[in-house]
C-alpha cells in the first residue's frame, strides 16, 4: 500500500528536486496533488508500480490513451522491431498510409486523414480547417467542455456562478487572452437543444463551425442527448457552420468512434490518445471538399500543418498494432466492462448511504460527491464541501493503491480483469462510507 503523503518517500525526494527545475515543480498539471505528486518507477498492465515500490491499479490509463493498458506485448513486440529500423524520418511511410486507411474503413465519416502530434494540435487544425473552408472567423463550443490548449477552445471551460451569466457569457481560462479571442468564440449551454440551437441561429454568417463532445468529461461526464446532437446539427447547417466532433476520448465508445454509438456524421472529426497506441498522436479526418483545404498539390494549401514528428515510424507502427486489437468484440467486451463496473459503483454508493452517484458511458466513469440530477456543466458544479470530500476520496483511493483522476475520473482499459475492479468498487465504498460517518459527526 503506498505511503504516500508521508514526507521520506522517493516521491517526495523527487519532487523537491522537480522544485528547483520545473515551475511547480511538475510538466502536466493533470496528476498533480497536494502535498505531492506520486512518481512511476514502471507500467504494465493495468498497473503501476512507484519510485517506492508500491503496486498501483491505474485507473487513468493516461488520461484514456492507453486503452490496452501498459506495455501490451504485440504493442511492444512491433515498436522494439520498429526501433532498430529507424523512429522518425522525413520521408512518409507504409504504416501511415496503413493507418489511415483502418481509420477510413471504419467511419463512413472519414475520406481523409490529416495526422498531427496531439488532441489540441488536431482541434486546433480542425478549427483553422472550418475558418479556411468558410471564410468566417468565429467558433461555438460548449460551455465548460475541455478541447485543449489552443486559445479559442479553452474559453469557458471553469466558467463560475459569478461570471457564466443566463446565457454562457465567454470567459477567459488563460491570463492574458486577447479580446479577440472572446470576441469570437460562442459558448453554447450542453443538452439543452433548444437554447444552443437559438444562440447558434443568432450567429448567422459569423459562424466558421460548432466544436462538439458527444461526453465532455467535466460537463458531468454525461452523453449528449440525441435531441441535443440534433438540434446543434441542424442549426449549424442551417447557418453554413462546419460541425466540428472532437472525439479524442469517445472515440473508444466502439469499432466506429461515438459517432457510429450516437448516430451522428460530422464534416470534421479530430482523434488521439487510443489511435497511438500509447504514443504521442493527433489526427484529423473528415469529408473531402474539406480536408482539401490542407491538399498542397495546386500550391501554397489553404492550412498549411506540418510537423517534426507528425506520423512519425514508431507511432504510426504503434497506433496500427493498437487499433488493429480493437476488434467490435473487443470494443463490445470493454463496454460491458464498463457497464458492470458503473452498476457495482452505484450499488456501493448506496450502500455506503453517501450522497455521491456514477455517470459516465462505455468504459468512462465519474464519481460525484453529490446526488443532484445531473445533465450539463452547471448542473454538476460542486460546492466547494464537495471539492474536498472528492479530493479526499482520491486520496484515500490513492492510500489504498487504486489512481483516478482528481477529478474522479476513471477509464478502463483491455487488460483490467471484474475481479480487479470489484477491488476497486470494494475501496470506493470503504472510502464513502468515511465520508459519511465525517458528515454525521460535523
Amino acid at each position: 500500500m503506498p505511503r504516500w503523503p508521508d514526507p521520506d518517500t522517493k516521491s517526495r525526494s523527487l519532487y523537491d528536486r522537480a522544485l528547483n527545475v520545473l515551475p511547480g515543480g511538475v510538466t502536466r498539471v493533470a496528476p498533480w496533488q497536494p502535498p505531492y505528486p506520486v512518481y512511476a518507477q514502471s507500467c504494465k498492465g493495468a498497473w503501476i508500480t512507484d519510485v517506492d515500490g508500491n503496486q498501483i491499479f491505474d485507473l487513468i490509463n493516461n488520461f484514456a490513451s492507453l486503452i490496452h493498458g501498459h506495455a501490451h506485448p504485440a504493442i511492444i513486440d512491433a515498436v522494439t522491431a520498429q526501433l532498430s529500423h529507424g523512429t522518425a524520418c522525413t520521408m512518409p511511410t507504409e504504416r501511415e498510409v496503413a493507418l489511415a486507411e483502418l481509420l477510413c474503413e471504419r467511419v463512413p465519416a472519414f475520406d481523409k486523414v490529416r495526422f498531427c502530434n496531439s488532441g489540441t494540435e488536431a482541434v486546433m487544425l480542425a478549427v483553422k480547417a472550418a475558418r479556411a473552408f468558410t471564410g468566417r472567423p468565429a467558433l461555438a463550443k460548449v460551455e465548460g467542455a475541455y478541447h485543449g490548449t489552443y486559445d479559442h477552445v479553452e474559453v469557458s471551460l471553469d466558467s463560475r456562478p459569478e461570471n457564466w451569466g443566463n446565457d454562457p457569457n465567454p470567459v477567459a481560462f488563460v491570463a492574458g487572452t486577447p479580446k479577440a479571442v472572446l470576441d469570437d468564440t460562442v459558448i453554447l449551454p450542453f443538452n439543452q437543444p433548444e437554447a444552443a440551437a437559438r444562440i447558434i441561429r443568432e450567429q448567422g454568417a459569423r459562424l466558421a463551425a460548432v466544436l462538439i463532445d458527444l461526453m465532455p468529461i467535466y460537463t458531468g461526464c454525461v452523453p449528449a442527448t440525441p435531441e441535443f446532437l440534433k438540434a446543434i446539427t441542424e442549426a449549424a447547417r442551417a447557418t453554413g457552420a462546419i460541425v466540428i466532433l472532437d472525439e479524442v476520448i469517445s472515440f473508444r465508445f466502439g469499432y466506429s468512434g461515438g459517432q457510429g454509438v450516437f448516430g451522428i456524421e460530422p464534416d470534421l472529426t479530430t482523434l488521439a490518445k487510443i489511435i497511438g497506441g500509447g504514443f504521442p498522436v493527433g489526427a484529423v479526418a473528415g469529408k473531402e471538399k474539406i480536408m482539401a483545404v490542407f491538399d498542397h498539390r495546386s500550391g501554397k494549401p489553404a492550412v498549411a500543418s506540418t510537423g517534426t514528428f507528425t506520423a512519425n515510424m514508431v507511432t504510426m507502427t504503434a497506433g496500427l498494432v493498437g487499433m488493429e486489437l480493437m476488434t467490435e468484440e473487443a470494443f463490445d467486451r470493454l463496454n460491458a466492462l464498463g457497464d458492470r463496473t458503473r452498476s457495482k459503483l452505484s450499488d456501493a454508493v448506496r450502500r455506503s448511504q453517501y450522497p455521491a452517484q456514477i455517470t459516465g458511458h462505455g468504459s468512462i466513469f465519474k464519481i460525484h460527491t453529490h446526488s443532484r440530477p445531473v445533465n450539463d456543466y452547471r448542473s454538476a458544479w460542486s460546492t466547494p464541501e464537495e471539492l474536498a470530500d472528492l479530493a479526499a476520496l482520491q486520496a484515500g483511493l490513492l492510500r489504498r493503491g487504486f489512481l483516478i483522476s482528481t477529478k474522479g475520473n476513471g477509464f478502463l482499459s483491455t487488460v483490467m480483469t471484474e475481479a480487479e475492479l470489484d477491488s476497486f468498487v470494494d475501496a470506493v465504498e470503504g472510502e464513502l462510507r468515511i465520508l459519511a460517518t465525517q458528515r454525521l459527526l460535523a
